[in-house]
């Protein structure tokens, strides 16, 4: 395993659509553990294969309790709706807030090729959302509906200490 560089705003990668992964083998687990350390290093909740420079439909998101690997990942449903704080390991030091649904259910294959079905809520919900997105060249601050300055930020967590 290796550390991977994570590209940041600006880089034209980014903004590019992922093609999906038609080979599941050495290569593509080796992708996968080194973004799952990578995510792990950098203290994100989620990465997908872009920002780390490569263009195919890759996730990984940290559940809390396990690494979920999502590869060729479709949404099968959304519910509720939540507000709240995003960020991003490709647009550091910055924030904004962002409306994402609150239940999000999944459909991806593992590192085997094989399909299954995951469901997130809150936090995970926007991960899997979030990073989807990336995997269609989109960015959370084009999500945002404000992005908040430093001062905003710190009287955002303030109120939520409260």
């Amino acid at each position: 395993m290796a550390l991977r560089t994570i590209l940041t705003e600006g880089e034209d990668t980014l903004y590019r659509k992922s093609r999906e992964v038609v080979k599941f083998d050495d290569r593509l687990h080796e992708l996968l553990d080194d973004m799952a350390e990578t995510m792990n290093q950098a203290n994100g909740v989620g990465l997908a294969a872009p920002q780390v420079g490569i263009l195919r439909r890759v996730v990984v998101v940290h559940t809390g309790e396990e690494v979920l690997e999502i590869i060729n990942p479709e949404i099968l449903e959304t519910s509720g709706e939540q507000d709240g704080l995003e960020g991003c390991l490709s647009i550091p030091g910055r924030y904004g807030l962002v409306k994402r649904p609150m239940k999000v259910k999944i459909r991806a294959q593992d590192r085997n090729g094989e399909w299954y079905e995951a469901e997130g809520e809150g936090l995970i919900a926007r991960a899997f959302c979030h990073e989807i997105e990336h995997l269609d060249g989109i960015l959370y601050n084009k999500r945002a509906y404000k992005m908040l300055t430093q001062q905003e930020l710190e009287e955002y967590y303030e109120e939520e200490d409260e």
